[in-house]
């Protein structure tokens, strides 16, 4: 080799894969490294079942990476480690308080990691989904109605979001915001020189044409529809904040911004005063105090419990967060705080961060305005569900009962975010040229 070709190698770029692959063997290592100190701070002993454990978790990982090698080669290499670094944080907390429930979660990993192959096997080009969108439209729709179907829909702690098929119980509304999301993204590409520019004239003042304002309209009602006869204000406000999101970064047009929070400002007023659940959980926010024996029972111990924790946490296995009622789902991140401390939460919000900054970055780098709006709806997904539930832990927000993604127990979650993932992977894949 001539000195040319050396000095080529050693500044050869190192692939992309190679990295993920590295930081996917940090994150078995941190994970393993949790399981041991949860069981050691809870039995005082090493887990007979460490093994088994780190071959369960090392699989899953290669299963997930080598189906990105093969299938999505060029992908941002951080996407999937930081997705597998919380989710394998959550099932460690969560082997801690309930195994029955460590059990399920690991099964729904597997699945979840299954779902996110066959993504990539199937959609090999996102441009694709484009050409269906209406049939995935109602598809998405049609699953965010299910539980209101007789038969089997099922309400659970005052929400009608579940649905049960036989033994299996699932939440819809999971898969329908991906579905959403590719429509309004087909929709909004098509669509963008009407909402983007003004062509109403109002003395010297030029307008948006009001009737752009209708499909906004029109999700404002599906959202208050959702509110109202499932009871549920957190995927209500998902749906409908993924779409205003996407309708901003599409047209740069401040205005809907402000009628939209307008619009559902007023929406969650008057059912504050219609629904009981809505207006409960208003009231906990203000101030939970006064119900410390009732229904601020749960918010009140999560403040203590993630007092408690301080800065560097009690440790794990030595905490008491199942003094927090459902602290395995709504209050993971409060559980969490209690046994990592400040330094171990601000870790985890630090992954969301660079989840969020990472799709973002794979969103300005698409090669089609398609492929770049959906990224950019599927990464406001996640960035805004991790932020509405840990704000409503620490009542910046009101809780708003979604999932901490990747973190919290719940099958249907993880299923829908690994699919949403491996689109994120294939549009990453995507925008990096092709070798001649």
């Amino acid at each position: 080799m001539t000195t040319a070709g050396r000095a080529r190698a050693l500044v050869a770029p190192t692939s992309p894969r190679n990295t993920e692959l590295g930081l996917l063997g940090l994150v078995a290592l941190v994970t393993v490294a949790a399981y041991i100190l949860a069981t050691l701070g809870r039995a005082a002993s090493i887990p007979a079942n460490i093994i088994p454990f780190l071959a369960f978790l090392l699989t899953l990982l290669l299963v997930a990476h080598v189906a990105t090698r093969r299938l999505a080669p060029n992908a941002t290499p951080v996407i999937l480690p930081l997705a597998a670094f919380l989710n394998g944080i959550g099932y460690v907390f969560i082997t801690r308080l309930d195994s029955h429930l460590a059990g399920l979660q690991a099964t729904w990993t597997a699945i979840g990691v299954a779902g996110y192959v066959l993504t990539l096997a199937f959609i090999r080009r996102v441009q694709v989904l484009e050409r269906y969108r209406y049939m995935i439209a109602t598809a998405g729709v049609l699953l965010l109605l299910m539980p209101l179907a007789p038969g089997v829909g099922e309400r659970i702690n005052g929400a009608r979001l579940w649905v049960r098929l036989g033994p299996l119980s699932f939440q819809p509304v999971e898969l329908a915001k991906i579905g959403l999301a590719v429509f309004f993204a087909s929709y909004l590409v098509e669509k963008r020189e009407l909402l983007a520019n003004p062509t109403s004239r109002v003395g010297n003042v030029l307008l948006p044409d009001p009737r752009p304002f209708g499909p906004l309209l029109l999700m404002w009602g599906l959202s208050m529809l959702v509110m109202t006869a499932e009871k549920d204000v957190g995927f209500s406000l998902l749906i409908f904040v993924l779409f205003i999101s996407m309708l901003w970064i599409s047209t740069g047009r401040a205005t809907y911004l402000l009628v939209s929070v307008g619009l559902f400002g007023l929406g969650a007023a008057v059912m504050s005063v219609l629904l009981s659940q809505v207006h409960e959980r208003i009231t906990v926010w203000l101030n939970p105090w006064p119900y410390a024996s009732g229904i601020g029972y749960q918010a009140i111990q999560a403040l203590y419990a993630m007092g408690s924790g301080g800065v560097a946490g009690t440790g794990l296995g030595l905490g008491r967060p199942t003094l927090i009622p459902v602290v395995a789902s709504d209050y993971i991140f409060a559980g969490l705080g209690e046994e990592l401390g400040l330094v171990g939460t601000t870790v985890i919000v630090a992954a969301f961060v660079l989840l969020v900054s990472s799709g973002l970055r794979t969103a300005v780098r698409a090669r089609s305005d398609f492929a770049k709006l959906l990224t950019a709806g599927l990464t406001a997904v996640i960035g805004f569900q991790a932020f509405f539930i840990m704000a409503g832990v620490v009542r910046l927000l009101p809780v708003t009962g979604v999932t901490l993604p990747f973190v919290a127990y719940g099958g249907s979650s993880l299923v829908a975010n690994y699919i949403l993932l491996a689109l994120m992977a294939r549009v990453s894949d995507e925008s990096v040229p092709a070798a001649h």
